[in-house]
């Protein structure tokens, strides 16, 4: 498997949300008749949790707090809150929010590394959750693995329905002699709201995390809009290939175990094309960042930053603009007043599953997929040249 790539080193060839393309079925089903629903399973053997739709709502300051979390909500999805991040270090964080925003580019990492150092209140945790709940809705947050046990307990305590442990690379064996690593076998038991760890993006490491309890992992190193890992470190897997692998160590683990795990494909999806394609490839939801960067609701109000930005050291993200196009409910269910396929996004789920025929997330995971790199600019002279439609960048 793979290609030589000079004298005694192979490479595998691996594909992204632009080399493939989807097959249409040889039945299709009328779009408002197919299920999009996806679930978390709680642990303990407790009922999962049900969304309505497939989608999660990144936990980045310029994407969710409050506000936009509880329309996200109510609107059938979830999103999650950094428990490190603005929400948290702020009592009064639209002043900080404000800062970013209008920050000069040429200083703006300086300035969110800065407003970074600020301790975390860890009141504003319970207080965050809490505003949640009152309003009927999931409350999800996440939070580095080296926190995870502190912040977890908290979490826990103020009630919280899901835990996301988020870090540029996540794996069960993390050797350090500077901090205790977290015991991901433990948190898992201890908690009783559903643990999602991320991110991976090999076959091995999913399955691995998966033997350890968890309830969920997020796919994918370095192709979110904002992270630029990729360039500082030099370091991912194409979200196509890293989904099917990552597909393939759930489907083993199942099989094996009786428990299905979902992996929720996280990074690199802006348009609907591209969650379409997540899905296919065997993700179970998706985690979306920029697209919702883009709502009225947003906090970052059009401007969208990773959460690595704030390293210290070695930030691994950037701020970027991306303007302001409609609410969360036009994003995700129309009418779409954008012709690039960034607005109603679970329109654009359901119709891809009734074309190929596909009336689950789990038999949509078996559309046909084909290495079509030319279908995005394949008759599409006049959209390139004029900047509309597919050819909007």
């Amino acid at each position: 498997m793979g290609m030589w790539i000079g004298r005694n080193r192979k490479a595998r060839v691996t594909y992204g949300f632009d080399e493939i393309a989807l097959v249409p079925g040889e039945v299709t089903i009328n779009p408002n008749e197919v299920d999009t629903s996806f679930e978390i399973p709680r642990p303990h053997g407790a009922a999962p949790i049900k969304l309505k739709i497939p989608i999660i709502a990144s936990a980045m300051d310029g994407v969710t707090d409050v506000r936009f979390c509880i329309e996200m909500g109510k609107l059938g999805g979830l999103g999650v809150i950094n428990l490190e991040g603005i929400q948290t270090r702020y009592e009064n964080p639209r002043e900080v929010l404000d800062e970013i925003v209008k920050a000069d580019k040429a200083n703006v990492t300086e300035l969110i590394q800065k407003l970074y150092l600020a301790p975390i209140k860890e009141e504003l945790i319970s207080r965050r959750i809490k505003e949640l709940k009152d309003a009927g809705v999931l409350a999800a947050v996440s939070s580095i693995p080296q926190k995870a046990d502190r912040y977890g307990a908290i979490a826990q305590e103020a009630g919280a329905d899901v835990f996301v442990v988020q870090s540029t690379v996540s794996t069960v064996r993390h050797v350090s002699t500077e901090y205790k690593s977290l015991d991901l076998a433990g948190f898992c038991k201890n908690m009783k709201a559903p643990v999602i760890i991320g991110n991976a993006v090999t076959y091995n490491v999913v399955l691995e995390l998966m033997q350890h309890g968890v309830s969920g992992v997020l796919i994918g190193v370095g192709p979110g809009a904002a992270c630029t890992s990729r360039g500082v470190l030099g370091l991912g897997v194409p979200q196509v290939t890293a989904t099917v692998d990552s597909a393939a160590a759930r489907d083993a683990y199942h099989k094996k175990t009786g428990r299905y795990v979902p992996i929720i494909t996280d990074g690199g999806m802006s348009k609907g094309g591209d969650v379409c394609k997540a899905l296919a490839a065997g993700s179970d939801a998706v985690m979306v960042g920029s697209a919702f960067a883009r709502a009225e609701e947003a906090p970052g109000r059009g401007n969208h930053w990773g959460m690595a930005t704030p390293h210290a050291n070695l930030p691994r993200g950037t701020r970027v603009q991306v303007g302001v196009t409609g609410s969360v409910k036009q994003i995700l269910f129309g009418p779409a007043t954008v012709d690039d396929g960034s607005q109603n996004l679970v329109g654009a789920i359901a119709t891809c599953m009734g074309n190929v025929g596909a009336a689950t997330i789990r038999e949509f995971q078996e559309t046909e997929i084909i290495i079509a790199p030319s279908i995005k600019s394949e008759g599409k002279l006049f959209q390139m040249v004029q900047s509309v439609g597919m050819g909007t960048k």
